[in-house]
């Protein structure tokens, strides 16, 4: 709770120097309406249905990416983890695609699957594997050597070392993965949504008040939407961390 409420009074002191700068009329109302609009058009916009469902699909969107995600990248960082030839054979193609912004494929996915909802799902998968990949990977190369050495002279087999030493080893370190990559996932089904021109989501939302009328106050209302999304996404997961993993400091060094 104390981390809780400084962060909220951190929020509000943000909304405070906002009120404060546009009232004192150092931006014009009709370009950056204050917060106290803003939040009065998002209660508003509660009402509506159209917007309950641009919000729903984009959650969904989300979800439904991210584990995605989880299963592809968790296995693979196994796989390229436990076996340093692979990792080296595939190094230069990985290291080749991870760099390329996911809103830059936008087009090519245009193309290739069209532009519903598979379309900003599939470039939230490609944008948010690559932590989760790699701190798999970085957890099996973590593993106390002892640990193993002592499984193999009891005779386990690769399969058991596996599941009981190697993945209650990796699971904070990818829990940590799927934190970084939440927000990630979200930034990216958003984008997409914005810049595809999707027919639903919270990107399409903010992108038909930008374009279709001179409201500032509905494209403020929907990006503070998507950013409270992303923090109750992120607390939401650093409190499952908190309770499935108290035995590790893993997460909150990372965050740290």
């Amino acid at each position: 709770m104390p981390r809780l409420l400084r962060a909220l009074a951190g929020l509000a002191g943000f909304f405070l120097v906002w009120e404060v700068i546009v009232q004192a009329g150092l931006v014009r109302k009709e370009f950056l309406p204050p917060p106290s609009v803003v939040l009065v058009t998002i209660f508003e916009q509660f009402g509506e249905t159209q917007f309950i469902r641009d919000l729903v699909a984009t959650f969904l969107a989300w979800a439904i990416a991210l584990l995605i995600a989880v299963a592809i990248a968790v296995p693979a960082g196994l796989l390229l983890g436990s076996i340093p030839g692979l990792r080296t054979a595939t190094a230069v193609v990985i290291e080749f695609l991870r760099p390329i912004p996911a809103v830059a494929l936008i087009p090519l996915v245009l193309l290739l699957i069209g532009g519903g909802p598979e379309a900003k799902i599939t470039l939230a998968v490609y944008a948010s594997l690559w932590p989760i990949m790699f701190n798999t990977i970085y957890a099996l190369g973590e593993i106390d050597p002892v640990l193993q050495e002592t499984a193999k002279a009891c005779g386990t087999s690769k399969f058991r070392t596996l599941t009981s030493v190697a993945l209650p080893h990796t699971a904070p370190f990818v829990f940590t993965g799927v934190r970084l990559s939440a927000n990630i996932a979200l930034i990216a089904v958003v984008s997409t949504e914005f810049l595809a021109g999707a027919k639903l989501g919270i990107g399409n939302f903010i992108m038909q008040a930008s374009t279709g009328s001179t409201r500032f106050d509905l494209v403020l209302a929907g990006t503070v939407v998507v950013g409270a999304l992303g923090f109750l996404i992120n607390g939401g997961l650093e409190m499952i961390g908190r309770r499935a993993f108290r035995w590790s400091t893993v997460d909150r060094e990372a965050v740290s």
